[in-house]
Order: structure tokens, then C-alpha cells, then sequence
């Protein structure tokens, strides 16, 4: 059995094994890009195993902390050497057999650019380096070293905190001159922290300035000393970063901005907490000016204040008030209060940077799933932002706790990556989606040392599909030499233990890059079946988004792209970007919501809807129209297959749908490979599948025209089966070529 330090040796054996065919391949004009980012991922996990062979009781500290790993820490931490050694040793052997396949002129390889990360400049909705686009990953906490910038990502950026300013206005001195004397070599975004509070401000405006919850913005926004704050904050800050290429990536205005306000009985929810007077005095402000009439809101909430300064609501606000009035007010109050916030500080900053674009780092999980008592309008803040900013996950694994659904039938839990870019997609069709830190490859809950790179591919292929134009991965905690800065409990099994998987990220990326147009084809495609998303609903009911993901996931294989619809866009969005509008499952909505979609209806658009939708108002009320339709475009049905049937069919019925079809056989009930079909610019289809379902999936390729055709592997350049057997991450890209 091969040791581990003799593995090791190996392992640098072959490094110059692959130096002397990269120099072969060179004189051939390849382009060797992949394997030059693979021999430096080599080489900076050889010195990280030596460093963990040195230091097994670090390790051992980590891995107890991670539930599955900690009766077996020690052992882990003692593998963890030998593991990253094989590991390497593993790629370099891929990566030679690749090569020298490459020069045998077996397969072909694409031109990928070597991306600057100082000349590329963001233009609408993409990121151009020489004049096309490209998409850029780097990592959270990654050191500014050339061996670790030069292929694993170079983003570059700037720190604000509050406590950076003094009570002058000036910033204090190191910042100052940390910020003056800032190198601008590297794209980047502004990162406005909202842990801190500076002493004065706590002075003058008094502790309840700070909240006792712990959330990432400690302070109470709605206390005067906030805006004063961060008014001088901005204004000694922002024009020293404007127009500046660390900043082209936009001001991030909150780390995963989340205001939860509730509680089941005396048990608080996740990051919830108390609000400040001046947050009940703006609500009853808020209520005044929505309802009017104190009579009103007394009937509706079944109350007898005298007037709205009477007005008083326990909060954080029991889970027992769901589906209540007070509860919708309270929820509609707390999103708007928040969203008000943001767009004071985008305006603060535009003062002093006439260019800038904001963004937020929010968790999209929070619109996917149920809850909606913690503040986060998505619509709202995509809306407002000029990037479309998130830390889009996935799950592969648990750590802890019961199964999950979606585990049944699918190698990754996609319903946040998917469902939330389609969201924010259909919301701002015409920004660059920029996630700051990206949850695919770790989480707290989701790490395996064993994970199986390929997962690394098929999700960053697919969120890119899905609109994603670049990212900050979560994470690199390891110095250049392998040492760990990093306390927490994320840590064992994570990416920075994984050669294969920081591999398969980098040459992945690419791989992206060598097709961005096409790549780019597929983000802009027309999303003609639109899912109408009411707020009125997800608040007041329990489970609302998962119905809107069940009939989400009947339709999200098969080919056609899906958008949402809300009331805003239909006010404001051209109604020939999509076909059909299905309304499921949503039976509250405003007033001004069911209007808008009868004016849809009434200028001509098709609309299915199931029964028990459209019957009632936000607060319970009934309605007493239904809706109407003279022109046949108003379809009940109420099975959500059904519905997907004759959404497609009508899709079909206008010619809507590509040339290509992709039928899919597997061991699973349900489908599981995602696939889309753009034209390039010869004019041939691209296909794009990926099979995130749990099996092995035979799919065959079809086209409607009656003609030969053969799937060429455009990443290999070589003819492949138009009826391949897609293992599960596996990843389908192909040019259909007719004969």
C-alpha cells in the first residue's frame, strides 16, 4: 500500500509529468489553461496536506464540531493528509490521460481566455473582458497572493463599518489612509458591514440604538442615530471608492439582511426579536395611512382602540396570528420599513457616486420557502438594486436532522439555486446576477469531505444557465501556507480540504467562459410560461411556496424556461415577454392585484387558474367578482399536471417551443435532467441537460425536423450518442449538427 508521504512524491512526479506535456501542447497551439489551473491547485494542496499533517490536532478540533464526523475526529483528522495527497494524485492523473488525448487529436479543446480581472468591465446584464462576456468566481476570505489569485479568482473590494467614522465626519485615520493609498488592480464590490456602532453615536443617541438580537445589523434602523450615522459613514467613504474598478461590482448594502419579528408561544424563531418604540410608532403610521379610519382597522383586527397612537402589538408576534389581519399588516409593515431602509442608503450613496449600482446579499431561500415575517421583500430590493444580489445555495448532504424531500429523488436540494433565479431573473431581466457568497459547495448543515466533484459542476453550470454571472464561493479560510483563520464550526470537510471539487470549480469556469455566448443565450431566453406570485398569499398562508414549488417542479423539466409574475410586473413589463400566466393555489390577493390581472386578461392574455384561487382579499375578505373573460383566454383547472399539461400545450400550439426534445428514462417516478436549447451563431442548436435527479437517467435527443443529425461534445469536440446514459451531475452540452 502506497504511503502517504510516497504519495505525495507521486503526486509532484506527475506535476512534471503534465509540465513536459503542457510544453507539447503549447507548440501545438492548445490551449492549456485547465491544466496549468489544475497544476497550481496541486500544488497549493500539497503544501495544505503537509500543513495538516503537522497539525492533526487543529483538525481534530474542526471535525468534532461537525455532527458526522465528530466520533471519528481524530481518524478523520489523521486521513485528511493522505486524503488531499490521493486526491491530487487522482486529478494530475485525469488531467494527463485528458491531455495527451488533447494532442492525439482524440478529442479538441476550446479557447478559453486567460480573464484579467483588472480589464474586465461590467456592461447591462454581463461582464465583457476583450470584447465578449465572461463570468468570474473567486472565493470569501481568500489571501491576495499571486499563487492563489492567478487561477483560483481575483476579487478585489473594499470594508465599510460604522464604526470607521468619527463623530466629525471624518473616517479615522488608518481607514483613511488605508482607503487613500487603496491599489485599483481588480474588479470588486464595497462590502457595508452593519456589525458595528460607533461609540459616539451610542452616546448621543442612547443603548437602544443597538437591538439585544443577533443579526448582522445589530443597530434599530428606525432610530434617528442610524441615518446619522450613515450619512457621514457614506459621505467620508463613497467618494474615494467611486468609479473605482474594486467598486465596479457595486455597494453591498447588507450582509443576508434578515429582520425576523416572530414567535410560536414563548419560543422565539431563528434571529428573531424585540423592535424599539420607534419602530411601533412608524407602524402606527404606517396603519394610518393604509387604513385611514381607526373603525376600520378595528373591525378588520377586532380591536377597540380609541385612535392609531392607541395602537399597540406584541412583537415579535406569535405564530397563532397567521392568516389574521394584524398578522398581514405587521408583515407587509416590517418588508417595507426594511425596504425604505435600503433605498435611503442607495440614495445616501448615490449623492456621492453618480454611477454606483447597490446590491444586497440576500438569502433567496428566504422567498423560496414559507416564511415571510423577516422583513425581505425580494420583488422589492431586486427591484431597487441596480445588481441582482444573493447567496444562492444548495444542499447535497446533512449534517444533522430528519431526511428532506427533496432527498428522494435528487442529488441536490435545487428548489433555492433554481426557483429564486428564476424569481429575480423574471423581477430584473437586465442586471448581472452577482452572488457574494455562493453556498453550493459548504454550508454549516451541508458538508462531505467525499463529495463527488462533479456536484461542483453540474451546480455552477446550472446557476450560470439560470442567470448567475459571478460569485464569491463560501470559502478559503487557509493562509497560502495552510494555515486556518477561522474559529467556526463550518470548517471540516469543507472545499478547502478538497482539491477535486476547487478543480472542477476552476475549470468549469472555463469551460463556461470558452461558450459565454452561449451561456449568455441561455440566461436571456424568453420565459413564456409565467407563475403568478402573490405576497398576499405567502404571508397569510402556511405552506404557500410549496405549492408554488410543487407546480414549479412538474414543469421544470421539460425544456421551457419559467419565469414568475407579480403585480408590478405586469404594470411595468411588456406582456409579449411570455404566453401564459397560471395563478395556483393563491387565493389571497389585494384589491389592486386582482384588478391588474383583469386588465390582463381583458387585453387579451391567457391565463389558467385553479378553483380556489383569486377569492379573497389580503385580509380574509371575500370578493364579489369573480374574474371574467369574453375572449376564452381564462382556463380553470386545478390538477397542478394538468395545468402543466396545457401550459405546454399552448406553448406548443404557438410554436413556441425549440426544435430539440429530450425524452428521459429512469429509475425514479419523477424526472430529474433540466434541459435548455438556444441557437448558436452558425444557426445550430445548443443543448444543455443536466441530470440533478437521483439516478441514472437514459435520455434520447430528438429534433422535429425530419433530417440526420449528430450530437457533437462541444467541450471535446467529437461526435457523441444522441441517446447517452446521464449518470447523476452529469453534464450534456452539445451542438446538434444536421447531415
Amino acid at each position: 500500500m502506497i504511503n502517504a508521504q510516497s504519495l505525495g512524491k507521486q503526486a509532484k512526479e506527475k506535476i512534471k509529468t503534465l509540465e513536459k506535456l503542457i510544453k507539447v501542447a503549447e507548440k501545438k497551439r492548445i490551449n492549456v489553461l485547465k491544466e496549468k489551473t489544475t497544476i497550481r491547485t496541486a500544488e497549493i494542496f500539497l503544501t495544505y496536506a503537509d500543513w495538516d499533517e503537522k497539525h492533526i490536532d487543529k483538525n481534530v478540533s474542526f471535525f468534532e464540531k461537525a455532527p458526522i464526523y465528530k466520533k471519528e475526529a481524530l481518524k478523520m483528522a489523521k486521513h485528511l493528509p493522505e486524503f488531499e495527497r490521493k486526491d491530487v494524485f487522482i486529478m494530475l492523473e485525469e488531467a494527463i490521460k485528458h491531455l495527451q488525448l488533447v494532442i492525439d487529436e482524440k478529442v479538441f479543446r476550446q479557447y478559453a481566455p486567460m480573464v484579467d480581472w483588472g480589464d474586465v468591465s461590467l456592461v447591462d446584464d454581463q461582464l465583457m473582458f476583450e470584447g465578449k462576456p465572461v463570468f468570474l468566481a473567486g472565493y470569501v476570505w481568500k489571501p491576495n497572493t499571486k499563487k492563489l489569485t492567478e487561477y483560483h479568482g481575483n476579487l478585489d473590494g473594499f470594508f465599510m463599518t460604522p464604526s470607521y467614522v468619527e463623530e466629525n465626519g471624518n473616517l479615522i485615520p488608518k481607514i483613511h489612509n488605508k482607503l487613500i493609498n487603496k491599489e485599483d488592480k481588480s474588479v470588486g464590490f464595497v462590502f457595508m458591514n452593519h456589525k458595528s456602532v460607533p461609540k459616539w453615536a451610542l452616546d448621543e443617541y442612547g443603548d437602544s440604538l443597538v437591538l439585544p438580537t443577533d443579526r448582522y445589523t445589530v443597530y434599530d434602523i428606525d432610530n434617528p442615530g442610524a441615518k446619522a450615522f450613515q450619512k457621514k459613514l457614506i459621505k467620508a467613504t463613497v467618494p474615494y471608492t467611486a468609479n473605482k474598478k474594486f467598486s465596479e461590482l457595486g455597494y453591498m448594502l447588507c450582509n443576508e439582511p434578515h429582520f425576523y419579528t416572530q414567535k410560536t408561544g414563548d419560543k422565539l424563531a431563528w434571529a428573531s426579536g424585540p423592535v424599539t418604540e420607534y419602530t411601533k410608532a412608524k407602524f402606527r403610521d404606517w396603519l394610518k395611512e393604509k387604513h385611514q379610519d381607526i373603525e376600520k382597522l378595528n373591525k378588520l383586527w377586532s380591536t377597540d382602540f380609541s385612535d392609531f397612537k392607541s395602537v399597540k402589538i406584541e412583537i415579535p408576534i406569535d405564530t397563532k396570528n397567521m392568516g389574521t389581519p394584524m398578522w398581514y399588516d405587521w408583515s407587509v409593515f416590517n418588508m417595507d420599513r426594511v425596504t425604505a431602509w435600503y433605498q435611503f442608503l442607495k440614495s445616501e450613496i448615490l449623492k456621492h457616486d453618480e454611477e454606483a449600482k447597490v446590491h444586497l446579499k440576500i438569502m433567496p431561500n428566504l422567498w423560496t420557502e414559507n416564511q415571510r415575517v423577516h422583513g425581505i421583500d425580494l420583488e422589492a430590493l431586486t427591484e431597487l438594486s441596480g445588481i441582482v444580489g444573493n447567496d444562492s445555495g444548495a444542499t447535497h448532504s446533512r449534517m444533522w436532522g430528519a431526511p428532506k424531500e427533496w432527498e428522494e429523488h435528487y442529488a441536490f436540494e435545487w428548489r433555492e439555486l433554481c426557483m429564486g433565479f428564476d424569481f429575480m431573473k423574471s423581477v430584473s431581466p437586465k442586471k448581472i446576477n452577482f452572488n457574494s457568497e455562493l453556498h453550493y459547495l459548504s454550508t454549516g448543515s451541508s458538508r462531505n469531505l467525499y463529495l463527488d466533484p462533479q456536484y461542483a459542476r453540474a451546480t455552477f453550470w446550472l446557476a450560470h444557465i439560470y442567470g448567475m454571472t459571478a460569485s464569491q464561493i463560501w470559502f478559503w479560510p487557509r493562509q497560502e501556507d495552510g494555515s486556518i483563520r477561522y474559529t467556526g464550526k463550518g470548517y471540516a470537510a469543507s472545499n478547502s480540504q478538497q482539491p477535486r471539487v476547487t478543480n472542477e470549480v476552476a475549470t468549469t469556469m472555463i469551460d463556461l467562459n470558452a461558450n459565454a455566448d452561449v451561456i449568455m443565450a441561455m440566461q436571456r431566453q424568453r420565459k413564456p410560461i409565467r407563475i403568478y406570485y402573490s405576497k398576499a398569499s405567502a404571508i397569510n398562508k402556511k405552506e404557500h411556496m410549496d405549492n408554488i414549488y410543487h407546480l414549479y417542479e412538474s414543469m421544470h423539466f421539460e425544456g421551457v424556461p419559467l419565469g414568475f409574475a407579480t403585480k408590478s410586473i405586469l404594470q411595468k413589463q411588456d406582456h409579449d415577454n411570455w404566453d401564459v400566466l397560471i395563478i395556483y393555489k393563491t387565493p389571497f390577493v389585494t384589491q389592486e392585484e386582482f384588478g391588474e390581472i383583469q386588465k390582463y386578461i381583458d387585453r387579451g392574455g391567457m391565463v389558467i387558474i385553479d378553483s380556489e384561487s383569486l377569492k379573497y382579499n389580503e385580509y380574509g375578505i371575500p370578493f364579489a367578482k369573480t374574474l371574467k373573460s369574453e375572449k376564452k383566454n381564462l382556463i380553470i383547472i386545478d390538477s397542478h399536471n394538468d395545468i402543466k399539461d396545457k401550459a405546454l400545450s399552448l406553448i406548443e400550439e404557438k410554436g413556441l417551443t425549440s426544435g430539440i426534445v429530450v425524452e428521459e428514462k429512469s429509475a425514479m417516478d419523477k424526472k430529474g435532467c433540466v434541459w435548455r436549447v438556444v441557437k448558436n451563431k452558425d444557426g445550430n442548436d445548443v443543448l444543455s441537460v443536466v441530470n440533478i435527479g437521483k439516478s441514472n437517467a437514459e435520455i434520447s435527443v430528438l429534433s422535429k425536423r425530419k433530417k440526420r443529425f449528430i450530437c457533437k461534445d462541444i467541450i471535446n469536440g467529437i461526435e457523441v450518442s444522441t441517446n447517452p446514459k446521464l449518470k447523476p451531475l452529469e453534464v450534456f452540452f452539445v451542438e446538434i449538427v444536421y447531415k
